[in-house]
């Protein structure tokens, strides 16, 4: 090929542009020149192998043969065993090569003058070549392998290029699984957010999103890097901001003794856009692990809530045992007792008036404390003979606001600003006719 010396100067360029090492570069090339040379050759079915000089750009190719001897062949009987075999699957020439290869445990080939070579004949020009080595026949190395041969290399090394980045891109991505990544909205297909993470493009479907969350182009927000899937079309990369890892990802982030184990999130509750509730214990003296997670002044629990748009989040206090647990996961409500009656059930009593916080918002507080301690909940008011189990809640909602947490605000739905006066029916002016209408009778 003409420009092959152009083309092995930019090899360095080829490889910082796409992100992969050089050799990978230089093996994709080669394979080009062989597909090219059989190609140009008519040497369809044969093993070729291409080298390219890096210092002069000039190329040598081989034909490569497998050392056999006549243990490793199959014999006539074989053969016609085996063909036998793949005509009942249907497929006679695919179905004989793939079962000789399905029995072989010791391995053994269909003699291809193409691709095999006896080991004594190969012996005759090395004679210390052994079975199953690699006998190379060097080619006579065309400089010049025309428009047809030099579109061929061009073709297969685009593609091969594209699958190397593609590659490259899984692999880095695939050890990306489970953090926390930066990106930015490109753009958003119905329901899907297409967002770019640096090298490629992440998919934020809707299952993944955060209810009510609204997104637009240049938008950059903070993503957990779900899954990567490699596809033909090359890798998919599922993105979430739903998932509940994602909340104590941020908090490794944001807190110290959480990356260093110092504090340990123990159990995580959420309903995205809405509430979350983190359990959090520590075993080393001295620390406190909600002041930790909140912060001087609630600067790093906000640092995680600016994150997520203003989703409330409760820290609360793992215990060991189940009864503490139980009752600081109900918070903001204040727990009477808690009556554990048998596994994997316990009944809480509380005050009537810390019911509706012991339920919470459309059964909210109690549905994330059962999830986030693993019980089944039943909330009793004291005095009371019925359990309000969490499915029944809504039934059982007392109006009453819902104290801020972590130094957020969040309005509950319908609810009207403080300041706006309360709307008030007016009626119509009465007409002429109604006026008359209306003396006529006050008369009779």
């Amino acid at each position: 090929m003409e420009d092959i010396k152009a083309l092995a100067s930019s090899i360095s360029q080829i490889a910082e542009e796409k992100g992969i090492s050089s050799d990978i570069v230089i093996d994709v090339i080669e394979q080009a020149l062989s597909a090219a040379y059989k190609k140009d050759n008519d040497r369809k079915g044969e093993n070729i192998r291409a080298k390219m000089d890096m210092q002069t750009g000039k190329v040598k190719f081989w034909q490569v043969f497998e050392v056999v001897d006549e243990d490793m062949i199959y014999s006539e009987e074989e053969l016609e065993e085996l063909k036998l075999k793949a005509e009942e699957t249907g497929d006679a020439e695919e179905g004989l090569e793939k079962i000789g290869e399905a029995d072989n445990e010791e391995k053994k080939v269909r003699f291809n003058p193409k691709k095999h070579i006896m080991i004594e004949e190969a012996k005759k020009t090395e004679s210390k070549i052994q079975i199953n080595e690699e006998f190379l026949v060097p080619l006579k190395a065309d400089t010049d392998y025309g428009r047809i041969a030099a579109q061929t290399a061009k073709q297969v090394i685009l593609q091969r290029l594209k699958e190397a980045e593609r590659n490259a891109i899984l692999e880095e991505y695939k050890s990306k699984e489970g953090e926390v990544v930066s990106g930015v909205v490109q753009r958003i297909e119905g329901p899907n957010v297409f967002f770019d993470i640096g090298k490629t493009l992440g998919v934020l479907i809707p299952a993944e999103q955060i209810s009510g969350e609204n997104y637009f182009i240049g938008q950059r927000l903070r993503l957990y890097l779900r899954s990567v899937e490699a596809t033909p079309k090359g890798p998919t990369i599922i993105l979430s901001r739903a998932y509940p890892k994602f909340i104590s990802k941020l908090f490794e982030i944001e807190v110290p003794e959480a990356s260093s184990g110092q504090v340990e999130i123990k159990s995580i509750a959420r309903e995205p856009g809405f509430r979350t509730k983190v359990a959090v214990a520590t075993n080393e003296e001295g620390i406190d692990p909600i002041g930790a997670m909140v912060g001087q002044r609630g600067t790093r629990v906000m640092a995680v809530i600016n994150s997520l748009s203003g989703e409330k989040i409760d820290i609360i206090l793992w215990s060991e045992n189940p009864e503490q647990f139980i009752s600081n996961a109900l918070s903001p409500a204040k727990v009477m007792e808690v009556k554990v009656e048998e596994k994997g059930k316990a009944t809480v009593i509380v005050a009537e008036d810390q019911l509706s916080l012991a339920i919470g918002k459309g059964g909210q507080n109690v549905r994330l404390a059962a999830r986030l301690t693993g019980w089944k909940i039943d909330i009793q008011v004291e005095g009371g003979d019925k359990p309000i189990e969490p499915e029944k809640s809504e039934e059982a909602i007392i109006e009453s606001p819902e104290p801020e947490e972590a130094g957020v605000e969040e309005k509950p739905k319908g609810e009207k600003p403080k300041n706006e006066k309360p709307k008030t029916k007016t009626k119509k002016p009465k007409t002429k006719k109604e006026k008359s209408e209306k003396t006529e009778k006050e008369n009779n």
